[in-house]
């Protein structure tokens, strides 16, 4: 799998402040270790979309990745909120995650990620298109 990197997305990074840094990078790590896993997938491409790390394949649906001031404490990964992919979220890791709406799941910075929980997730993202008319998106 190739990553097609633009080169502001580093400069995002290099922005964030220090105790939130390793908690985005960790994401963006599972991300691309997670589409690489990805059978067909040969791109992923990591880009910026409202100022974000967001990462798009062919036949996914974008993921963004970030960390707002105004909520210091949490960091986020956003889904598009017109997939159902927070609904589908909401029904397998009710008791594994926070949600906000259906856009986000939710990160405390204090909380260790639930790794493989976040795979599925990011998997069902990264191949959406493919999935979307199976029921729970085939997991």
């Amino acid at each position: 799998m190739q990553l097609i990197s633009t080169p502001k997305v580093k400069d995002v990074f290099n922005q964030y402040p220090e105790f939130v840094l390793p908690q985005i990078q960790s994401l963006r790590e599972l991300i691309i270790e997670t589409a690489s896993t990805i059978e067909g997938l040969t791109e992923l491409e990591e880009t910026l979309k409202w100022g974000e790390p967001s990462y798009l394949t062919k036949h996914g649906s974008t993921i963004r990745i970030d960390w707002k001031a105004k909520k210091p404490e949490q960091y986020a990964m956003y889904f598009q909120c017109t997939s159902s992919l927070i609904a589908t979220f909401r029904i397998l890791y009710k008791d594994v995650f926070a949600f906000e709406g259906s856009r986000a799941i939710i990160f405390k910075l204090q909380d260790k990620i639930p790794k493989a929980e976040v795979k599925q997730c990011i998997q069902l993202a990264l191949t959406y298109h493919k999935v979307k008319h199976l029921p729970l998106l085939g997991a």
